[in-house]
């Protein structure tokens, strides 16, 4: 009994070394190796795991970005809009690259069908999601390609930078935004557009996306842009476009001068944080001037006969000019 117990202990014993010397040499043959700069790298990012670098996370982030300094002496393309210059400058000194400033971006929401603008034909009630929404109706104010408010890009949002605004029913962004992409890839309409901030935040933009023709987009918004091309006349820089009956202004082209906001007949295009503008002073009214001497020129002779005959009962005005005659003769 006891030389089976001894006997099935070696026997185990046996093949558990044997396995571990397998598995052994297989790890060896197949281990991946991982260059240390990964974690580095990995560590320098603000693990927002947002996406916004069009990676699934910070990790993938660090080993896209490792791999392109090691195969292409170069990180171009690859940039993490949370952190912004300053962490790619810190990810730049870890691999031993120059890493170009990029601009820094901002969302902005490409619609301004707020209540008062669009009023409501229809009444939704549903599921609370504009994705769902979306498969099912143009939405209630009748614009197809209009905010349909239900906030799917608030979700998404995990920097507290997109709110709806109840008293127009559109998403609001603020200074919080890191530019991840986050909301734009929710909106199921494609309103919600990354931009460049601007020089002291100020930007210019079509804050409408209607394709229909003037008439059609005007039955449903007053303030849709219409494809009248006067903003594109009034642009000296050809930054605007207009495709489908609808302009678009390129941010990069764009010089902030705001002639195209003046020209705009339905005030589709919006400026953000500009000075309000002057109000246009009043032209005065033409004053008739009228000439004493050509006056006294014409009541003079009628005035000096009726003071020879000896009326003295003489007009007012003929009696100014007698003073005048007076004056004259002296």
């Amino acid at each position: 009994m006891d030389n089976i117990i001894v006997i099935a202990v070696l026997a185990l014993g046996g093949l558990g070394l044997i396995a571990a010397v397998v598995l052994f040499f297989i790890a060896s043959k197949f281990r991946v190796f991982e260059d240390p700069k990964i974690d580095e790298v990995e560590e320098a990012l603000p693990s927002a795991n947002c996406g916004g670098c069009g990676y699934p996370g910070c990790r993938a982030f660090a080993e896209a970005t490792v791999k392109s300094a090691k195969e292409n002496k170069s990180i171009e393309g690859l940039n993490c809009p949370v952190g912004g210059n300053d962490v790619m400058q810190t990810v730049g000194n870890i691999l031993g690259l120059a890493v170009d400033a990029t601009d820094p971006m901002i969302a902005v929401v490409r619609c301004n069908g707020s209540f008062a603008h669009t009023p409501a034909k229809v009444k939704y009630e549903g599921a609370t999601s504009c994705a769902f929404a979306h498969a099912l109706y143009g939405g209630e104010g009748g614009c197809q390609y209009g905010c349909l408010g239900l906030g799917d890009c608030v979700a998404a949002c995990n920097f507290d930078a997109i709110h709806m605004n109840p008293e127009t029913g559109l998403p609001e962004v603020n200074d919080k935004c890191t530019a991840c992409n986050a909301c734009v890839i929710a909106c199921p309409r494609d309103i919600i557009e990354l931009r460049k901030r601007g020089p002291k935040d100020k930007r210019i933009f079509v804050s409408c996306v209607n394709m229909e023709k003037g008439a059609a987009a005007k039955k449903n918004c007053e303030v849709a842009c219409i494809g009248c091309s006067l903003c594109q006349k009034a642009c000296a820089f050809d930054a605007i476009t207009i495709t489908n009956f609808l302009a678009y202004i390129d941010f990069n082209k764009c010089t902030l001068c705001r002639k195209c906001v003046e020209v705009c007949p339905t005030n589709a295009i919006h400026e953000i944080n500009f000075k309000p503008r002057k109000p246009k002073p009043e032209s005065a009214p033409e004053k008739t001037v009228v000439r004493k001497s050509e006056t006294v020129e014409k009541e003079a002779v009628p005035a000096k006969e009726q003071i020879e005959k000896g009326d003295t009962k003489a007009p007012d005005a003929t009696t100014e000019v007698k003073e005048d005659i007076k004056v004259t003769k002296e």
